[in-house]
């Protein structure tokens, strides 16, 4: 009674599970065939993280003509608002009237406006920096993405290959259980190899739809498509790695990194924000010119003048003090990115050539004359050549070993990925 509700529960969870693995496989209402241009085009035209940062970019070069303009003219004037003595409102007769007019200009001194606009284009700098790191990063992901939906797709046609051989030997299985000519040990085994298989097949699944979401936010791809990855060249055994030497690799980064480009840009800013600072110390003057119909010592007078303010206690020395104490810290924060961007090279570059190795020390023709044996094997068990277990077990390490060298492959091809990252540099083309 025991051992048939055993097998009555592993039936059910089989029959769960083939559900699960046929609603993950099903795509969505559109198949998009892609190439990695191609992605990379739609990329850059519809990334909506890039149009806003472009925005960034535009916006901070407005600030450019901003800091360009000078400050406008100061003009009012003042009209008596009711003479008691003519008795009228806006009194503006030539023996009644009275009324006054002055007009004012701002002049910065000691370089105030030059410094402005120096800072307005570094920003401008910085958000074109910011732009190419958020491009490098994107980039990265993108082409992760596709390599590692590529490889995982390849993983999930064995998946699909052994449960689909394994349905049809379940099948036969249980035709010949109930002819009593095989036990029902066998039956159980089969099925629970089957389960096995396609929850780990459902698992894959998510991870593919996990990734396929990832880059179709990237792209801005419909949510409902699913994107099938064309790969044109998978490269065969090479040292694309080992060839390159690894101090071009660090100058590359220091000269192509915009995350680093932008740490040094945040140093030009300190230092040209301090001498603005100290400029600002340096009063401002402001020209006037006046002129008053009949309220002063004369009538019809004119004035010219000149007002600025006295630095006998505010000299702008706080921010004087906080503008050398940004310059530190920048300066600080300068040399952490560097020490970043060398730890980034040298543990990509070991990694990138560990795996190289691990790839080219595969036979070529492994994954075919494997893939012939576990036909010859299939087939010498129909023939009752081998145990069950034999058959499984060949089964168990086809299936492994074919998904290590998908992931060798996924990892080879990220490690170059992560190559090119890390330097800002398409050194490495896929």
């Amino acid at each position: 009674m025991y051992r048939k509700f055993v097998i009555v529960l592993i039936i059910q969870l089989c029959c769960a599970a083939i559900g699960v693995s046929a609603f993950a496989q099903t795509p969505g209402s559109d198949t998009l065939k892609v190439t990695l241009n191609e992605t990379e085009g739609r990329f850059l035209k519809n990334n909506l993280d890039l149009i806003v940062q472009r925005y960034h970019v535009s916006e901070a070069q407005a600030q450019v003509v901003t800091a360009r303009l000078f400050s406008n003219p100061d003009f009012n004037i003042s009209n008596v608002l009711y003479n008691p003595q003519s008795k009228r409102f806006f009194d503006m007769t030539h023996d009644g009237g009275e009324y006054t007019a002055q007009l004012s200009q701002l002049i910065q001194t000691a370089g105030k406006r030059n410094k402005n606009i120096q800072l307005a284009k570094i920003s401008v700098e910085q958000a074109q920096f910011q732009l190419y790191d958020l491009l490098r990063t994107l980039k990265y992901t993108l082409r992760s993405d596709f390599y590692k939906i590529y490889y995982q797709e390849q993983s999930a046609k064995v998946y699909n290959e052994e449960i689909t051989s394994l349905s049809s030997t379940l099948k036969a299985f249980k035709e010949q259980y109930a002819k009593g000519n095989i036990s029902e040990k066998e039956v159980l085994r089969i099925q629970s190899q089957l389960y096995s298989l396609q929850v780990e097949y459902n698992d894959l699944k998510d991870a593919i739809d996990d990734t396929q979401s990832e880059l179709k936010l990237i792209i801005k791809a419909p949510a409902t498509s699913y994107l099938q990855p064309v790969v044109n060249y998978i490269p065969a055994n090479q040292t694309l790695v080992a060839n390159v030497p690894y101090q071009r690799l660090i100058d590359s980064a220091y000269t192509n990194r915009s995350d680093l480009k932008l740490a040094k840009s945040a140093v030009d800013y300190s230092n040209v924000n301090l001498q603005l600072q100290k400029a600002i110390a340096v009063p401002d003057i402001t020209l006037q010119l006046g002129f008053d119909k009949q309220g002063s010592f004369v009538r019809n007078y004119n004035s010219a003048g000149i007002d600025f303010s006295l630095p006998f206690f505010n000299r702008n020395q706080g921010n004087i003090k906080q503008a050398r104490l940004a310059i530190d810290e920048s300066k600080v924060q300068l040399e952490s990115q560097q020490d970043q961007v060398q730890s980034d090279v040298a543990n990509s570059y070991k990694s990138a050539l560990r795996l190289e190795q691990l790839y080219n020390s595969f036979d070529p023709k492994f994954k075919g004359d494997f893939d012939h044996l576990i036909g010859e094997v299939f087939k010498n068990y129909k023939k009752h050549n081998i145990s069950l277990l034999e058959f499984l077990d060949f089964y168990d390490s086809y299936k492994t070993n074919t998904l290590q060298f998908n992931n060798i492959q996924l990892n080879r091809a990220t490690s170059l990925e992560q190559l090119n990252y890390v330097t800002g540099s398409q050194i490495f083309n896929q």
